[in-house]
């Protein structure tokens, strides 16, 4: 039989009262307070297309946003701004990068090299931080299948043609020989009638 484990349960209220209050002092302690959501995790993209690397924060006080992107090309720092003040965004991505109030950005006319991490950081002018992560793939249009397609079309396109001007030949041909016997059936007949009155 079993049994229901009685003594666990008071010490779990205990624990989960004693960690409640801690949190609850921490967050009385720490002047600030700092939320970031990444809604959109993974990204997907194919060359020359812009993304939006979507967060949203929310502070009690002024809030730095810092964007770094992480590939097997190195480390590149994006764009960082101080909430309602300055933006500075890298020359490496001055004319393909917008930032929003709510610490996205959006990066413009994407290529090979942009696939990888993004890394948001969140610093409220306490102190607290908040980090957000973003995994950008992005993938080549594969022309090779547009290219056998229009290849395939092409061919059709010219087998069609070849039958078409088969076919009229053939009906052009059979309308010449049409024609020619007609004309000579007439001509033997004619023949045969000219006999028939010489015989008269």
């Amino acid at each position: 039989l079993m049994r229901p484990l009685r003594g666990c349960r008071g010490r779990g209220v205990v624990v989960g009262t004693v960690t409640l209050c801690l949190a609850a002092g921490w967050a009385l302690q720490t002047p600030g307070g700092i939320s970031l959501v990444v809604p959109q995790p993974n990204i997907n993209a194919t060359v020359a297309q812009n993304i939006l690397l979507s967060v949203e924060y929310s502070c009690r006080g002024v809030a730095t946003i810092e964007w770094k992107h992480v590939s097997s090309w190195g480390t590149t720092s994006i764009v960082e701004w101080r909430s309602g003040n300055y933006v500075n965004i890298s020359t490496v991505y001055k004319d393909r990068v917008t930032a929003f109030e709510n610490g996205s950005i959006e990066l413009r006319n994407v290529g090979m090299r942009d696939a990888g991490y993004y890394f948001v950081t969140v610093t409220e002018e306490h102190g607290t931080n908040a980090y957000g992560t973003i995994i950008v793939n992005v993938y080549e249009i594969i022309y090779e299948d547009l290219h056998f397609v229009a290849v395939l079309f092409a061919f059709l396109a010219a087998v069609s043609a070849i039958l078409i001007c088969f076919m009229w030949l053939c009906n052009k041909s059979l309308h010449l020989f049409q024609k020619k016997t007609t004309h000579k059936l007439t001509a033997s007949t004619t023949e045969e009638i000219e006999l028939e009155t010489i015989e008269c």
